[in-house]
């Protein structure tokens, strides 16, 4: 097995170094953050894996391991960073497929004093140099194909929506970002599709999102998904164009989500109560919730102006080498659950 996968492994650690010559260039400083955190994260739909601190004396504190770098990272950008990336091992429960595994890799990384649209043309040329060091000349995933030296599309939720469910998605959000789960529902059945009593708005939104949309984005070339509504982007701050959305989007190649970018929020009360919102949904599905990181917070109100990204790299390293599988591109896979 090791010697079938050693090709995409070696392809790995090329892409790699690659992308570390390409951040140096632009002038980043590399930085490695603590994997135990006291918050995973407070987004609903992101599971953690929990764990325990013990002192020295025997007294407990519970910690995770994150889900993500980001609230280290931004902390970084609060103390004075204004460059930075982060090759991150995060974890992640209740993920397991071609495509998730319960520990991966992420490459996120930070601009401060600029624009989410520059994190776009970062995405562009990575993409374009990670094929180039494969040697493949194209993205490719389960006979689909993207050519990441085209021009990439960029579209809006609201027009994806549109085109290709037939949906008038901002009809269901208003000036203030709340949502109206009835409109919502009355539009996703007038196009046939299935509604259930208990759905709120968000579970129609990503019903919508994930059997109409992702599978039609980053077909011949790759697909910026832009402007997602406001609920559905609790770290990005509200966009100047249209109060209903924020500076969020998506990357895609041959319908794989590859990377999720925000022009940043900054303001420390609207995160806590977005946060809350959050969390309440989680409680709601799950029957759980997550500490908030009162530290992240405090340092929101330090952190300037800045956008960043999150970017799966062994979905990269998959698309770029040819792999179908996730676990191919791992040097040592974590065991299955029950084997």
């Amino acid at each position: 097995m090791h010697a079938d996968r050693r090709p995409f492994l070696i392809g790995r650690n090329a892409i790699q170094a690659a992308l570390r010559g390409f951040f140096a260039r632009e002038d980043f400083i590399e930085v490695d953050t603590a994997v135990l955190q006291v918050s995973p994260g407070n987004e609903a739909h992101l599971h953690a894996f929990a764990t325990e601190a013990l002192t020295t004396d025997g007294q407990k504190a519970p910690f995770y391991l994150h889900t993500s770098p980001e609230f280290a990272c931004k902390k970084l950008l609060a103390a004075g960073e204004e460059r930075i990336s982060c090759f991150a091992h995060v974890y992640r429960n209740r993920e397991r497929g071609p495509l998730h595994h319960p520990e991966f890799t992420m490459l996120e990384w930070y601009r401060a004093g600029e624009g989410y649209e520059s994190l776009m043309m970062d995405c562009v040329r990575i993409l374009a140099l990670a094929t180039e060091t494969a040697k493949t000349g194209k993205l490719a995933y389960r006979g689909a194909e993207s050519d990441p030296f085209a021009g990439p599309e960029r579209i809006s939720v609201a027009e994806a929506f549109e085109r290709h469910a037939g949906v008038d998605l901002l009809a269901s959000v208003a000036a203030d970002g709340s949502t109206d789960r009835d409109h919502l529902a009355a539009e996703m059945k007038r196009v046939g599709m299935r509604v259930a009593d208990d759905d709120g708005w968000a579970d129609l939104f990503s019903r919508v999102l994930v059997e109409k949309i992702e599978p039609r984005l980053g077909f011949g070339r790759i697909t910026i998904l832009d402007e997602y509504p406001i609920s559905e982007a609790a770290l990005a701050r509200r966009s100047a164009r249209d109060p209903r959305v924020a500076e969020r989007f998506e990357l895609y190649a041959c319908g794989v989500e590859l990377a999720n970018g925000f022009g940043e929020l900054t303001n420390a009360a609207e995160q806590r109560r977005r946060f809350g919102i959050e969390m309440a949904e989680k409680a709601r599905v799950y029957g759980e919730t997550y500490p908030i990181d009162e530290d992240f917070l405090a340092a929101l109100s330090l952190m300037p102006e800045a956008s960043g990204i999150a970017l799966g790299f062994d979905r990269l390293v998959m698309l770029t080498t040819g792999a179908s599988r996730i676990d191919q591109v791992l040097w040592a896979p974590v065991a299955e659950v029950g084997r």
